[in-house]
């Protein structure tokens, strides 16, 4: 009698087995649907079933006053970072969407651009559709605020990459500018003004060396400290949104449609204040940044003091209350400060453009 063969090895595993749950990433889809839908206007266009979404660039003159002559295409990508390590930990999952929006966004208007469009991309070790749906209510929210429209993202079940529980958010978006209305650096000349528009804590930088602070001082984060806030947690204030720039900036460069009244601006996130003000500085001038222009936020300063970080590692990671930067010609600096307040802008005259090398100095005491 002949040897029983045996059952081929592998034979019966499916997908599911393998750890990807096919179901519950068509019913993640089919919950977010409504909140992508919410960021659509006439320019997207409905494309049921699509691999890749349509987006209308060339504006049809009936449904749009202007049109661009000499388009540029501004494209950008960027994620959350270990910011979403909190929001796991918490439990918070639809605001780390907002700050996807923003890092991208607000890269993006540095140049002068309209944002248009974004896409987002979420690793996560397996899908729970309502955990889905909650981070992208939240990157469809940062479209709102943004002006721009969710036209498409991926959604990755990783469960050989991602530990149960985990996931990571990143993002890209493309907007465009007149060419001839980019911003150029070179532009920046001794006398213009440094404008710095406030953050809304510590958005989405540093976060490796908060929950350091975090883990090594035995904070909670379920806590409220009264000489941080009185009303919220720890935690609450650290998930804070990134403040998106985007609307106010645009708006005011359409307010100036000959004169270049802008001379550059800067995105204040990793690398702080003097990092990032530096990129905007052609090499013949300096940026003289008066500190005590605009009063440092108290999650900065408890950080600060429980963690026992220096004050010069504190400028050099974070924000410290500006959030973004606008150097602008000294006789429209007013106009524009007014201008970003009535839209609802927190604004400080932070500095000013000197003759110089190309670097961002602080203001000295009693001059």
């Amino acid at each position: 009698m002949g040897k029983r063969p045996s059952k081929a090895r592998g034979v019966g595993l499916t997908y599911a087995d393998a750890g990807v749950d096919i179901e519950a990433g068509d019913e993640a889809v089919r919950r977010i649907r409504q909140h992508v839908r919410r960021t659509h206007g006439p320019r997207v266009i409905d494309n049921p079933g699509g691999f890749a979404g349509l987006f209308r660039l060339d504006f049809n003159e009936q449904l749009f006053r202007r049109n661009y002559r000499d388009p540029v295409l501004v494209a950008c990508t960027d994620g959350v970072g270990s910011k979403v390590l909190l929001a796991i930990e918490l439990g918070v999952h639809d605001t780390v969407g907002i700050d996807c929006v923003a890092m991208n966004v607000n890269d993006l208007i540095v140049q002068g651009a309209e944002p248009l469009l974004f896409l987002d991309y979420i690793g996560i070790h397996r899908v729970e559709p309502a955990m889905i749906e909650r981070l992208v209510a939240g990157v469809a929210r940062g479209c709102e605020i943004a002006g721009c429209a969710l036209i498409g993202g991926e959604t990755a079940e990783l469960p050989d990459v991602y530990k149960p529980g985990d996931y990571d958010l990143a993002g890209f978006s493309l907007g465009v500018v007149e060419l001839k209305r980019a911003t150029d650096t070179t532009r920046v000349e001794p006398g213009d003004v440094v404008l710095g528009l406030e953050s809304d804590g510590v958005h989405s930088n540093g976060f490796t060396l908060v929950r350091k602070i975090v883990s090594s001082c035995r904070l909670r984060l379920g806590r409220v400290y009264p000489e941080l806030d009185p009303d919220r947690t720890l935690g609450e204030v650290l998930l804070t949104p990134t403040r998106i720039y985007s609307r106010p900036i645009v708006r005011a460069q359409r307010a100036y449609r000959v004169k270049k009244v802008i001379s550059a601006m800067a995105h204040i996130t990793g690398g702080g204040l003097a990092g990032n003000l530096v990129r905007s500085l052609p090499g013949d001038v300096d940026a003289v940044i008066d500190w005590g222009a605009w009063e440092t936020p108290a999650v900065f300063r408890f950080l600060a003091d429980r963690g026992g970080v220096e004050q010069a590692e504190m400028r050099r990671v974070f924000n410290m209350g500006i959030g973004y930067c606008l150097i602008v010609r000294p006789a429209f600096a007013g106009a524009i400060a007014k201008r970003l307040t009535k839209a609802g802008e927190r604004v400080h005259m932070i500095g000013k453009i000197v003759k110089g090398k190309g670097r961002v100095v602080a203001k000295k005491r009693g001059r």
